[in-house]
């Protein structure tokens, strides 16, 4: 059996300010696909959410969570070790804890200035 690495092509400009903004999340904050989307003004979660499966690799994807703080899905495991070494609170505390706390983790997005 081959396998093969899908090739996606050059990221669309959409896909390259997804990715800025996921870039700029600092540690220990998350923001959720719709939140991202809501600061871009455009795509929609879903459209975050295909960015992230396709070119989120080179960023911290582990940032960017579902609308009720859940983990990205498939990662959870990978996700959790990252937020308990950035210090992430969750639901449950480090040691319990499947869900982000988003009343304490939810970045807001950078400061726009002008």
């Amino acid at each position: 059996m081959v396998t093969t690495v899908r090739d996606f092509g050059a990221p669309s400009e959409f896909a390259d300010d997804v990715l800025d903004v996921v870039d700029q999340i600092p540690e220990g904050m998350v923001m959720t696909y719709g939140d991202i989307a809501e600061l871009l003004g455009r795509g929609g979660a879903r459209g975050v959410g295909n960015v992230m499966a396709r070119y989120g690799s080179d960023v911290p994807w582990w940032r960017v969570v579902r609308a009720g703080g859940g983990f990205p899905q498939g990662l959870e495991d990978e996700a959790l070790a990252h937020y308990r070494e950035e210090g992430t609170p969750l639901v449950g505390g480090t040691l319990t804890g499947r869900r982000i706390d988003l009343s304490r983790a939810r970045w807001a997005g950078p400061v726009r200035t002008g």
